[in-house]
């Protein structure tokens, strides 16, 4: 029978990853596994403002949840996993800002952009050992998510590309939550080409 295991953890305590991911696999039944992935969804849209109008903290803040924690998670669970035999994948959820710059976003779009090529340089890394972790990065497109709301919700003074998020939604080009996550699923259940960067 299979048991859910919730744990609450703060992203922006990256020197606490190590011993949170070990916590979490004390909980995984590791004998009767035939794949392991890890997938990292975690990100924070805002500051949505020029760059001279965030505070220090704000950058931090913003970075170190959309993409050094990510990357802690990922060198952790490579560590954790090197004794496994099994199937070990890692899905980098990441998005169209890593390659459109927006004016509001420089923040959010520099660390996707960070999170496509940092699994490109794992992939590297990773083929060339025997047993592998397959990495991939997962561009879901537009998906109708709190993000999005917060990013429609800005006013053109605050936030001048939120215009472009309030016509996706009333254009209704936003994908459901559980539409990406069934695709999300499959690529999870193929061979995709480590290091790749994937769209939905």
């Amino acid at each position: 029978m299979l048991t859910l295991k919730h744990v609450q953890f703060d992203l922006r305590c990256t020197l606490e990853i190590d011993k949170i991911l070990n916590q979490i696999f004390s909980h995984i039944d590791i004998e009767h596994a035939d794949m392991i992935c890890l997938v990292n969804n975690a990100a924070m849209l805002e500051p949505l403002k020029t760059i001279d109008s965030c505070t220090p903290e704000e950058i931090m803040d913003s970075v170190q949840i959309s993409l050094i924690a990510p990357m802690m998670l990922v060198s952790s669970f490579i560590q954790i996993t090197h004794p496994y035999a099994m199937k070990r994948r890692v899905i980098n959820i990441s998005s169209g800002s890593a390659v459109y710059p927006a004016p509001g976003m420089s923040v959010y779009c520099t660390a996707k952009a960070g999170m496509n090529m940092f699994t490109q340089c794992v992939g590297s890394e990773q083929r060339m050992l025997d047993n592998p972790v397959e990495i991939v990065a997962i561009d879901p497109g537009m998906v109708d998510t709190e993000l999005q709301a917060v990013a429609r919700g800005k006013t053109n003074e605050q936030f001048a590309t939120s215009v472009f998020f309030k016509e996706a939604y009333e254009t209704r080009e936003l994908r459901t939550a559980e539409e990406v996550g069934n695709a999300i699923l499959r690529i999870i259940r193929t061979n995709e080409r480590t290091g790749g960067v994937v769209s939905i």
